[in-house]
């Protein structure tokens, strides 16, 4: 059976795919890569279809040694990449071949990196996604993030790519800071006042060391709420509200000196105040800062949002043209 040999996990290393919607009714958060166009990009340059399955690195990249002929292709964060040491261009298709060992140095900008392999990485389907939820131990490889010595088995590799496609540079996307993250204010902006919310749109907010998949916890700014009787089933708390659901990419406010904007493998509801939304183009964006560097919310609103993931679509569609010519 063909697989990949991992030499080293990295620092935390999950098999990802562009998630699983359809079960947030039933508690199940969506998982899957956080920056969807780069995970695209990836399984694009090696002739899969988007949605194959491939690796989300954070920080630090795994080292990989191959047992067959296949096409790799790393994109996202920026990272000196090699194969037996030698450098390797990424957002480009590389052939490898067995015994060869793909490995990275540092991240230079950027938090996480995507690693595709022609065939993709053939772990089983947990409804309708190989995406890694590892708070509750499913889907990817055994629900968990990638150890030393792991085997992780390939699909077959098709024929449709080519070593040596690159995507063009206009169309990889750069992670210039502060990361400019458009938001559709509501569901509880109302338990801001006027100055509360101009506070929270103005200010650049610094991401903590609590960042992960699951949410951005930040710090900045200190958010004035409104005064109120607090309402029966909420606690006590001025960010606290009767129990809601919360969309993909919620910007909490506990405490509202500490927003957290939860992210793809978050609960879907609890008693905090949610004063907006990220777009879902824009959570690409997060995924990609790391802790240390800021962000800032610009309010927007649906059609602006609906436009972007168009134009996000239409720049992959790009993608796979200028790839395949077709």
């Amino acid at each position: 059976m063909s697989d990949i040999r991992v030499h080293a996990g990295g620092l935390f290393t999950t098999v990802q795919d562009l998630g699983r919607p359809g079960y947030y009714r039933i508690g199940m958060p969506p998982s899957g890569a956080m920056d969807q166009y780069s995970a695209s990009a990836a399984n694009l340059l090696v002739g899969n279809e988007p949605n194959t399955g491939l690796l989300e690195a954070t920080y630090i990249g795994p080292t990989l040694e191959f047992t067959d002929d296949r096409l790799i292709a790393v994109t996202g964060a920026t990272a000196p990449v090699t194969v037996n040491g030698e450098p390797v261009e990424a957002w480009t298709a590389v052939a490898v071949g067995p015994g060869d060992v793909l490995g990275f140095s540092m991240l230079t900008a950027g938090a996480r990196l995507y690693i595709a392999v022609s065939g993709g990485i053939d772990v089983p389907v947990y409804l309708g996604s190989r995406s890694t939820y590892t708070l509750t131990g499913i889907g990817g490889f055994d629900g968990r993030k990638l150890a030393d010595a792991d085997r992780l088995p390939l699909g077959e590799a098709g024929t449709r790519a080519r070593a040596g496609r690159s995507v063009p540079e206009s169309l990889r996307p750069d992670f210039d800071t502060p990361a400019e993250l458009r938001t559709i204010i509501g569901l509880c902006s109302y338990r801001l006042t006027e100055q509360g919310l101009q506070t929270f749109l103005d200010t650049d907010w610094k991401i903590t060391k609590d960042a992960n998949r699951v949410g951005y916890r930040l710090r900045g700014g200190s958010l004035e709420f409104t005064d109120r009787a607090q309402p029966f089933g909420a606690g006590s708390d001025p960010a606290n509200v009767v129990d809601l659901g919360y969309p993909v990419g919620s910007i909490q406010l506990p405490g509202g000196d500490e927003p957290i904007v939860l992210l793809n493998d978050a609960v879907t509801g609890g008693g905090y105040a949610t004063t907006g939304t990220v777009i879902s183009v824009d959570r690409d964006r997060i995924g990609q800062a790391k802790t240390g560097e800021t962000v800032r919310f610009v309010e927007t609103d649906l059609d602006t949002a609906l436009t972007a993931r168009r134009e996000r679509a239409a720049r992959i569609d790009t993608i796979r043209e200028a790839l395949t010519g077709n």
